[in-house]
């Protein structure tokens, strides 16, 4: 059976149980069917970045969703391959 994650990388999230917010960096399907997000916090006061969490899907009630934007690949900052002829 295939899982799908219910929520997407850049989604704000909060942890129903602990209170635990921030952002979703990462999703993690594992072969039992669980789902669980790396959820990464705002910056503290002084402007460090605070230890982010995995945290179960069926805890975690979505803030705001996503800004959904259009990417074009670019391939990264490396030069492009030479074009060869065969």
């Amino acid at each position: 059976m295939k899982q799908k994650a219910k929520f997407v990388n850049g989604d704000k999230v909060k942890d129903n149980i602990t209170g635990f917010s921030g952002t979703v960096t990462a999703v993690a399907i594992y072969l039992n069917g669980c789902i669980r997000y790396q959820v990464q916090p705002e910056l503290d006061e002084h402007g460090h970045y605070q230890e982010s969490q995995m945290i179960d899907e069926e805890q975690l009630e979505i803030i705001k969703p996503a800004k959904k934007k259009k990417v074009k690949p670019t391939g990264g900052d490396r030069e492009p391959l030479p074009k060869y002829r065969l």
